[in-house]
């Protein structure tokens, strides 16, 4: 099995990072765009980062509103299809 951070290009890493790191932009406007789910988010973040810096992440994004679409009151990163 590859790992997730294969199957994409360096311009779609560096794209998936930002949005990752993004504290308004859904897990699921993620997946919607680049087909890849939260726990392979968290692996390319887990990669690409520094541990420390992926540490920081990881404890501002878990369990916050605004990165899961279904919690989120904010549309504007949603996907059309995900309103």
């Amino acid at each position: 099995m590859s790992r997730p951070v294969d199957r994409f290009d360096s311009v779609d890493l560096d794209r998936i990072i930002e949005m990752a790191w993004e504290d308004r932009t859904t897990f699921e406007a993620i997946q919607a765009q680049f087909g890849i789910g939260e726990p392979e988010v968290i692996a390319i973040m887990r990669n690409a980062l520094k541990p420390s810096s992926f540490r920081m992440w990881r404890k501002r994004v878990s369990g916050r509103r605004t990165k899961h679409g279904i919690t989120s009151r904010s549309s504007r990163f949603r996907a059309s299809g995900h309103r």
